[in-house]
């Protein structure tokens, strides 16, 4: 039997995209200014990306995510290919981590997570019964996860590469994986993480910027200061919609990585724990969905789901707030870049159709 789709995760949704095209537009307005000569211009894109990823949303509500499942492996196959052309040279084709499609610029690495996502919990729903082997449940998997790696850090894209092995730990503990296995594996990454760090100047001046970021407050801790000073000075209501002072190219990416520090400006502590509530909100509805998912497969896609757009939500908010090194994740739903704002609204459509298929009542 078929239920209605879970009204709550959708109009929190919506309510978060919203909140998004408002603080893009603000936020963007400067920069759109002075690089395209109209205000409006990065909004207009992130507005067109909205109502194409409002029709991947309906689309993917409606199609069933056993079908979608069983495409895994080519979805999976299909954006590593994508995310190989980037680092190719492909004159006006690629550049670093983005396919140029026209006029459009897309990320192949967003679709990536997307795809592993569903990847992981088709793969293992259906090695159910080896996952407490190592060598026939663990292994192909960790073996995915460094072809991917190694393709992710060549654009280079360290957070996002992060990301990836924290949904692969994850989803392998959900699928009952031996813990001591997974142990074993995050200790041993340690050291390649470290070399990941050290061998990359830029890397390691984030983190000891991080540390000490007053020390380099005219290089790599600028950032971070910039940003806490933006959050600091929106007091309890903020300054107001548009009155932001560090989005005149004070603070670096404020439309992207750093658009929560321009939120809490204009909008103050109440804006922004309007929107921490939100994103809270959001997350939960992914849980419940998992936890009311028909199967196995369904409450395993629906908790990959969940746990990266967390896992993303908090990183982001986390560098914002100077307590993480700078990661280069955007903020879900809010941030601008449409590959980001397609993806996640197609991920919102999977968890529509999971709560579709288990015939559940769905309320607040």
């Amino acid at each position: 039997m078929e239920g209605r789709a879970d009204r709550a995760t959708a109009l929190v949704a919506l309510l978060l995209l919203l909140y998004g095209l408002v603080m893009v537009y603000s936020a963007s307005a400067p920069f759109s200014l002075r690089y395209f000569h109209s205000d409006t211009y990065l909004f207009l894109k992130q507005l067109a990306a909205a109502g194409i990823g409002i029709v991947l949303l309906v689309g993917f509500s409606r199609f069933n995510y056993h079908r979608l499942c069983h495409l895994g492996d080519i979805f999976l196959l299909g954006s590593f290919l994508l995310t190989v052309m980037t680092v190719l040279p492909l004159p006006g084709i690629s550049n670093g981590r983005w396919l140029h499609l026209g006029p459009f610029d897309f990320q192949p690495t967003e679709l990536l997570k997307f795809s592993l996502i569903i990847y992981l919990a088709a793969t293992i729903e259906r090695k159910k019964d080896c996952m407490g082997s190592f060598t026939d449940g663990v292994l192909p998997f960790i073996i995915v996860l460094l072809v991917l790696a190694g393709v992710v850090m060549n654009q280079p894209d360290f957070g996002m590469t992060l990301l990836l092995a924290a949904l692969t730990i994850v989803m392998l503990f959900l699928g009952r994986a031996r813990v001591w296995h997974l142990v074993a594996l995050v200790t041993g990454s340690l050291p390649f993480i470290y070399l990941a760090v050290k061998l990359a100047p830029y890397r390691l001046g984030r983190i000891v910027s991080f540390i000490n970021p007053q020390a380099y407050s005219t290089s790599s801790g600028y950032q971070i200061i910039q940003s806490m000073v933006a959050i600091g000075s929106g007091g309890l209501i903020g300054r107001g919609l548009g009155a932001s002072r560090a989005k005149l190219f004070y603070l670096p990416q404020a439309h992207n990585d750093f658009i929560f520090s321009i939120t809490a400006e204009e909008l103050g502590l109440l804006g922004a724990v309007v929107l921490l509530g939100l994103f809270a909100v959001f997350i939960w509805r992914a849980f419940i969905i998992a936890a009311r998912a028909p199967d196995r497969l369904g409450s395993l896609l629906a908790l990959g789901i969940g746990f990266t757009l967390c896992l993303q939500t908090l990183l982001n908010l986390g560098v914002a707030l100077g307590v993480l090194p700078v990661t280069g994740l955007t903020l879900p739903f809010i941030s601008n870049g449409g590959s980001s704002l397609l993806v996640t609204l197609a991920m919102v459509g999977v968890l529509l159709n999971i709560s579709k298929q288990g015939g559940q009542k769905c309320e607040f």
